[in-house]
């Protein structure tokens, strides 16, 4: 017995596009938070170390608090983005006049 594949239907086309651009924008957040936590917490901390702010060598700072911020700020970035991209694709959470459900 021969198992066929039915061609998904048009209507999925949407879900398709808007799952590809979900994965597209969480890889790039991903790569900035692995740059920002390894490149600049453990590769590159014998560089930054040599720049001091308030007494605290640079490289130490990513290692201690600069990868966290950076994690805020992607959280925040992902959640705005994620947003516009429900709301492009009419899948957001907000009634007729516009306020959240």
């Amino acid at each position: 017995m021969s198992e066929s594949r039915q061609p998904e239907a048009p209507e999925d086309d949407w879900r398709e596009q808007y799952w590809k651009r979900n994965l597209r924008l969480m890889v790039g957040l991903l790569v900035v938070w692995f740059a920002v936590s390894f490149g600049a917490g453990i590769l590159f901390v014998e560089q930054l170390n040599e720049i001091v702010i308030a007494d605290f060598p640079l490289g130490f700072w990513f290692a201690q608090q600069g990868a966290i911020y950076t994690f805020v700020v992607l959280i925040l970035i992902y959640a705005l983005r994620m947003d516009r991209l429900d709301a492009e694709f009419g899948v957001d959470e907000r009634d007729a006049e516009g306020k959240r459900l």
